[in-house]
């Protein structure tokens, strides 16, 4: 038998509560993803820059990076206690904030920074969401919750209407950006759609000649907007409030660096996370005039309605503070 929306929520929400000694001060456990837009982690971890906001608050802070892949793994993850924060995009963040809202609820921590996201086809008659097919496929990292399905969502209801949103969640399949851009680059596979992120998205463009864009979510909405995030569960807010400070003041020290020191950001990339990409290349995603650094969240409250207004979350956020932490360097964003 089925659970309802109720039952379910009642049980993640339940879930947090039992997991919520785990939040402790001066321990932080990061989960992240594929890809640049996590550039700014990539940098806290190689300059050890929690650790360093933490000394000068008095603590030791033990730092752990987890990488998985997918809004639904992530949410787990931070459900089940194995994680502190969080890394993923909008898309799923508000899922798990709708579904835990209250009390020990999920909210938001801190942008990754403003980048766009492609959707890259391979075949050359395909120009717009409307020219797919049964014969295509589109990979993302997860189906229906991410934050490329959701950009999917969105772009679906302004071309068919609100009651289509989910009109090409059928032909969309769960994969890791990096298998998703191999397979989009060799061809010759059931994947002839990646709606993928920086720098995949850019080598898929650079690599095969018959890739190219149909969609770019600045596009649908409406100009740069925060792609990934951070969020954490109230209780790791409110217990580890100096460890919490300090990776706040880590991500702003490491925004500031990728915008002032491209070449060194583009080095520690290539560096901590092992991707084999050109640097020339991954220098073009970091220097774009489509992508900003920074931790204030940006053109985020429009998926968060749009998906109340489709029935996908059952709360409606009015303005950031309803799934934004508080934070100076957070509350001027939108």
């Amino acid at each position: 038998m089925r659970k309802s929306v109720g039952g379910i929520i009642a049980i993640l929400a339940g879930t947090i509560l039992a997991n919520s000694a785990t939040a402790e001060e001066g321990k932080l456990r990061i989960a992240e993803q594929f890809g640049v837009v996590y550039l700014l982690l990539n940098i806290a971890k190689d300059q050890q820059l929690v650790e360093k906001h933490g000394w000068e608050q008095g603590i030791d802070i033990a730092v752990e990076y987890l990488q998985l892949s997918g809004g639904s793994a992530i949410n787990d993850a931070l459900l089940s206690g194995n994680v502190d924060v969080a890394g993923a995009g909008v898309g799923p963040m508000f899922t798990i904030w709708d579904r835990t809202k209250g009390a020990h609820g999920v909210k938001g921590v801190a942008s990754l920074g403003n980048f766009p996201n492609y959707l890259v086809s391979n075949r050359p008659e395909v120009k717009t969401i409307a020219d797919l097919t049964d014969q295509d496929r589109i990979a993302l990292p997860a189906v229906g919750v991410s934050m490329q399905a959701r950009t999917l969502q969105m772009a679906s209801a302004k071309l068919w209407g609100d009651d289509a949103f989910d009109k090409l969640d059928t032909l969309s399949v769960a994969l890791p950006h990096p298998e998703a851009a191999a397979a989009i680059i060799s061809g010759g596979t059931e994947i002839t759609t990646h709606f993928g992120n920086p720098p995949f998205q850019e080598q898929e463009l650079a690599s095969n000649p018959d890739a190219h864009v149909i969609l770019n979510s600045y596009d649908v909405f409406g100009g740069p907007a925060t792609s990934s995030l951070l969020y954490a569960t109230t209780d790791f807010y409110e217990d580890s409030p100096k460890t919490y400070q300090a990776l706040l003041g880590a991500l702003d020290e490491a925004a500031k660096f990728a915008t002032d020191h491209p070449e060194e950001a583009a080095d520690t990339y290539l560096r901590v996370s092992g991707a084999k990409i050109d640097r020339d290349l991954l220098l073009g995603v970091l220097k774009s005039d489509e992508v900003t650094f920074k931790v204030e969240p940006q053109n985020t409250l429009g998926l968060g309605q749009f998906l109340h207004r489709v029935g996908a979350i059952r709360n409606e956020p009015a303005q950031l503070s309803d799934y934004f932490f508080d934070d100076p360097r957070i509350s001027g964003g939108s």
